[in-house]
């Protein structure tokens, strides 16, 4: 007999490696893995301003909207500065700066909400946020993930090619009538909405790897688009559903073998290559 909450992170971990599966490739042929941070940063003010919230209201629930609201606003804020001139280096790092700023400002005034409730595991919901929880993922973190990711996954398909032709002819995709900016726009905020969708069952550590890897992984070995698509695919759904499965054999952090899997992976190309 499977015990339900496996089978939940089962579909948990499918639903994130789809989604990064082909998320990936596009962070890597756009060069903005540096836009991760970004989302690091945000998701992690976003959940310290959750939990500020959910003390005072008495509804934790909050976390994950408010988080989620956090780092779309911050990616749309990048996007926005890109498109006003400024480096993608520096759009992120302007908005890096200021929200990591605001979240030692967080902690501050979390602290000050936490002294009326001595109960609160401030260490544990933070470091659960850090290396995920996706055994503890319920039927309705199950179906927000199913919904919110099927939003995203179609978005993402319907201008996939768009974002393909901006990551490396911008001036020709507007010659053809293409709309860079838009696209631009988009592109961002389907990072920072997955990366909010997700973080839940990944944790943020986790999430920076996986939204960059797999596509680094097949840049290195693949000969066209499509096998870049496919074997990032393909090792995001491995490697989740082989990290579930372990983790629950071994009480091992799924997150944590998943990030070890990739790294080595990736090591293992860049020693052969210089060989």
């Amino acid at each position: 007999m499977i015990d339900e909450y496996l089978v939940r992170a089962i579909f948990a971990s499918l639903i994130t490696g789809v989604l990064l599966g082909f998320l990936s490739p596009l962070i890597n042929m756009k060069r903005i893995a540096f836009l991760t941070h970004a989302t690091f940063h945000s998701l992690l003010l976003g959940a310290i301003l959750g939990m500020i919230v959910g003390l005072v209201t008495n509804n934790l629930e909050l976390i994950f909207p408010i988080s989620l609201v956090v780092v779309v606003i911050t990616t749309l804020i990048i996007a926005k500065l890109e498109l006003a001139g400024y480096s993608p280096d520096t759009s992120v790092g302007t908005m890096t700066g200021i929200v990591a700023g605001l979240t030692l400002l967080g902690f501050g005034v979390l602290y000050k909400v936490m002294a009326s409730k001595p109960y609160f595991g401030l260490s544990e919901s933070i470091v659960s946020y850090l290396t995920g929880e996706i055994f503890l993922t319920t039927f309705r973190d199950l179906w927000i993930l199913t919904i919110g990711g099927g939003i995203a996954l179609m978005l993402m398909l319907a201008f996939y090619r768009d974002f393909v032709y901006l990551s490396f002819d911008p001036e020709g995709l507007e010659s053809h009538g293409g709309k860079p900016g838009l696209y631009l726009v988009i592109l961002y905020l389907l990072v920072g909405a997955i990366a909010g969708l997700i973080v839940k069952t990944v944790g943020l550590i986790t999430l920076q790897v996986l939204s960059v890897l797999p596509g680094a992984i097949g840049i290195r070995i693949a000969k066209n688009i499509r096998e870049l698509v496919f074997i990032s695919l393909s090792l995001t759904l491995i490697i989740q559903l082989f990290s579930v499965i372990f983790g629950y054999y071994s009480n091992i952090p799924p997150s944590g073998v998943a990030t070890i899997i990739l790294g080595i992976i990736y090591g293992g190309i860049i020693s052969r290559r210089r060989e």
